[in-house]
């Protein structure tokens, strides 16, 4: 059992992540974003169960487990709204489990949470929140399943599965006599210290023989006496699923404390077991394991963190091809706005948590924001909120979004802007490997597996599978295979209220609040637009979802109760104390007329001298395509004023 997996990270002077000030989204909580480029779901951690989601998505990633698992039915199993009935018989455990495999493979959402599984176990509030060792959560979980199936048709499934058997044998040297003892095994515990593979930890176990003599002689109960003699151990039977944990704590008994073994271990991605059985007269895929699973421990043996390495087998997610392109020298590091947003650029989800965001910028150029911009640029937070055009906190205030990454960008557009990768998808046919940490998805090759040789980050449990187990055809690529219709059914219904909160959630926190200005009760007076009645500013209001296009605002001011008649031009107005000043002409005329290229180069013309923030001084044709533009890309936000005058008389004045 080990310590807390989670250091304090300081607070990073300026902001706070429950700071509501600022441009926060305006829908209340923020819904669960939708799976990432991978489409696998990842599992959330409740404040140290990384060594639990690791576990988990071994085993939903193990498809002979998960088949069994969703086998068992209500007649067998229960219902979960009947647990609190005294006279039901409910398994609480293996219900959760297949309300949680149904939800990662599929609801769409990034992260599933494992609070109901936990609370199945009875755990309290601090077991979510203490990092426990993963073998012997492997073991605690199995145990807890079979207990929990007893009676069922899966009692035995996991013992099927998992269980194997080594035989302990002791061969006198006098009489040779043989005595022998089977013992069960979940997982093989091989040793890491003074071994460089685990070939060699198998063939030490396994092969070499352990000699009784000298002052350390065995009873031989046939001699009845002290004789010499050698002990040996052989793998009697082999499960279908080969559990390996590397022990990789040892205790230091000249210093009195416990140390991780932090030196190269090697493990094959193919391992045949045949040196190390009891009966070898098989055939060779009788032997023959393949690598499916590596769990993986970061840190001491104090405390760090887990996560997994595993082989989609039935190729349920869709893997990427990482490129990665040198171009840091682009990325400006005295501009903070270009450092910001390549940060939050790298992130799956296009946003940062602000608690966060400290550490990271330290990670990117190695300087805090006190020592880098704060002179310059004041506080983090307060640099945020003033760049609203381009940053827009959501959940409260607690989550850094931006705007510029949306689907507009194209991979030139990253890498201009100092991003170093880039995952591109691909059909190579066959399993793939994905790093499943916590919540986060991501591609990764079978060649990245070696980095886990070595180091405080580094292989912990090995999980391997014989290579006659195949998979049908109709497996692949299908995560409803085997899943009771009921399951599919909640899972249905769950991505149709996500979908919903979403719409509802977007539909929200995109609606601005813009004040229409109608030309004709305006005049113009010393270079500004003055309201022509002092009792009325002029001004309409309408809310409008800035996703939709300059044309949709067009047709949506036309059907405001014949408020307009005739064609119109759309310019932001700035009211400064001066008056209303045009700022940026949206839209002139919805369509050119036949003498195109005529029409455009008097509208150059006629444009020369119109400029940002003075008051425009000319006019301009649009093309067709300019009134597919988003109110989104043309950044208007709630507040902006919309001045709308006739065409004609936007000319020379």
């Amino acid at each position: 059992m080990f310590g807390n997996l989670f250091e304090e990270e300081e607070e990073e002077e300026g902001f706070s992540s429950t700071s509501s000030k600022g441009r926060v989204a305006k829908g209340g909580d923020e819904p669960p974003p939708p799976r990432g480029r991978s489409s696998l779901c990842g599992i959330k951690n409740q404040g140290g169960t990384c060594y639990l989601n690791s576990l988990l998505q071994t085993l939903l990633f193990t498809p002979e487990f998960r088949e069994e698992l969703f086998s068992l039915g209500a007649d067998e199993l229960g219902c979960l709204e009947d647990k609190d009935k005294p006279e039901a018989k409910v398994r609480v455990i293996p219900l959760e489990l297949q309300r949680l495999f149904a939800r990662l493979l599929l609801v769409d959402q990034q992260s599933a949470s494992t609070a109901d599984l936990t609370d199945s176990f009875g755990w309290n509030s601090s077991e979510g929140t203490n990092q426990h060792d993963v073998q012997e959560l492997n073991r605690i979980l199995f145990s807890a399943l079979e207990h929990s199936l007893v009676g069922t048709s899966g009692s035995t499934f996991i013992h099927r599965l998992y269980h194997g058997t080594i035989v302990n044998s002791i061969v006198c040297k006098e009489c040779g006599n043989v005595s022998q003892r089977q013992e069960d095994f979940l997982d093989l515990t091989v040793c890491v210290c003074g071994v460089s593979s685990l070939e060699e930890a198998l063939w030490t176990m396994f092969v070499e023989e352990e000699l009784f003599e000298g002052n350390n002689l065995y009873r031989c109960a046939q001699c009845n006496r002290l004789v010499t003699a050698a002990k040996s151990a052989k793998l009697k039977k082999l499960p279908p699923f080969m559990t390996m944990s590397l022990l990789r704590f040892s205790f230091d008994f000249a210093k009195f404390e416990r140390y991780k073994e932090t030196g190269r271990y090697s493990f094959p991605l193919t391992i045949n077991l045949r040196p190390f059985c009891e009966q070898t007269d098989g055939e060779d895929s009788d032997y023959t394991y393949e690598l499916f699973s590596v769990i993986i421990h970061k840190g001491g043996c104090y405390g760090g963190h887990y996560h997994a390495y595993i082989r989609d087998i039935d190729e349920l997610g869709q893997w990427e091809e990482e490129v990665k392109k040198v171009c840091e020298s682009k990325l400006q590091e005295d501009d903070p706005l270009s450092v910001l947003t390549a940060i939050i650029a790298q992130e799956s989800s296009k946003s940062v948590l602000l608690d966060q965001l400290g550490q990271k910028l330290m990670d990117k150029i190695g300087s805090s924001w006190s020592r880098k911009f704060r002179k310059h640029y004041g506080p983090i937070g307060k640099f945020l909120q003033s760049h609203n055009e381009v940053f827009l906190l959501v959940s409260n205030g607690t989550r850094v979004f931006c705007f510029h990454l949306g689907s507009c960008y194209t991979c030139s557009d990253y890498f201009d802007a100092g991003f170093l990768t880039v995952r591109l998808p691909v059909c190579q046919q066959g399993s793939h490997w994905f790093d499943l940490n916590d919540s986060t998805v991501t591609s990764i090759r079978e060649s990245d597996i070696e980095k886990q040789f070595q180091g405080k980050e580094s292989a912990y449990m090995l999980f391997y599978r014989k290579t006659q187990l195949h998979r049908p055809s109709e497996a692949l690529n299908d995560p409803q295979y085997k899943i009771p219709s009921h399951l599919i059914q909640m899972a249905q219904e769950e991505n149709l209220k996500l979908q919903q909160m979403r719409e509802e959630f977007e539909a929200t926190n995109n609606t601005v609040e813009l004040r229409l200005h109608l030309a004709p009760s305006y005049k113009l007076e010393n270079g500004a637009l003055q309201p022509v009645s002092r009792d009325s500013d002029g001004s309409t209001a309408l809310s409008f979802d800035r996703r939709k296009t300059v044309g949709d605002l067009r047709l949506a001011i036309y059907q405001m109760q014949e408020l307009w008649e005739g064609d119109m031009a759309l310019t932001v107005a700035k009211s400064l104390p001066a008056g209303l000043h045009l700022y940026n002409t949206l839209t002139v005329r919805p369509f050119l007329g036949e003498n195109v290229e005529q029409e455009v180069e008097d509208g150059a013309e006629k444009e020369q001298g119109a400029g940002e923030g003075g008051g425009a001084s000319g006019w301009r044709v649009f093309p067709p395509d300019d009134m597919q533009r988003t109110l989104k890309e043309l950044s208007l936000k709630d507040g902006d004023a919309l001045l709308v005058l006739e065409p004609q008389s936007f000319d020379s004045r």
